[in-house]
C-alpha cells in the first residue's frame, strides 16, 4: 500500500473477477465499478466479444454485494435499440442491493466518426 492513497478501485465487466478478486484484496483493492450495460447474457456475451460465459456481471454484482466486502458501483450506459427496454429492470435488479448505479448518457464517438444513431439523450 502506497502513503496516503485511500482508494484502490478497478473497472471491469466482472468475467474474472471472482477467480482473481482475493489476491486484488490482498494488494489492497477497496473498490469495484462494474460495468453491466445489459442483463440479458446474450446481449453481455455480445458486449464482452466472448460466447459461454458462466459468470455473467449479474452474477458477480450479485456475489460482491452479498460480501459487502467493498464499495461497489455498477455503471450502466443506455443505448438505444440496445438496452434502454432494460433501464427499469436495473432499478429492480439493484434497488436492494448495497451498491450505486449510474446511468451512463452513450457517448457519440467511435474512434472518428459519430454514432449518434444509438445516443439516448433527453428529448
Amino acid at each position: 500500500k502506497l502513503e496516503g492513497l485511500k482508494t484502490i478501485a478497478v473497472t471491469t465487466n466482472g468475467i474474472n473477477l471472482t477467480r482473481l478478486l482475493p489476491r486484488l484484496k490482498e494488494a489492497g483493492l477497496n473498490a469495484i465499478n462494474i460495468s453491466l450495460d445489459t442483463l440479458v447474457p446474450a446481449k453481455f456475451e455480445f458486449i464482452v466479444r466472448r460466447k459461454g460465459t458462466n459468470l455473467s456481471s449479474k452474477a458477480a454484482v450479485v456475489i460482491l454485494a452479498g460480501m459487502c466486502l467493498l464499495y461497489l458501483q455498477v455503471n450502466c450506459v443506455v443505448m438505444r435499440g440496445f438496452n434502454e427496454d432494460e433501464v427499469l429492470d436495473f432499478v429492480d435488479f439493484t434497488k436492494d442491493l448495497p451498491l450505486d448505479v449510474r446511468f451512463i448518457e452513450y457517448m457519440p464517438f467511435d474512434g472518428k466518426y459519430c454514432c449518434f444513431e444509438i445516443l439516448l439523450g433527453q428529448k
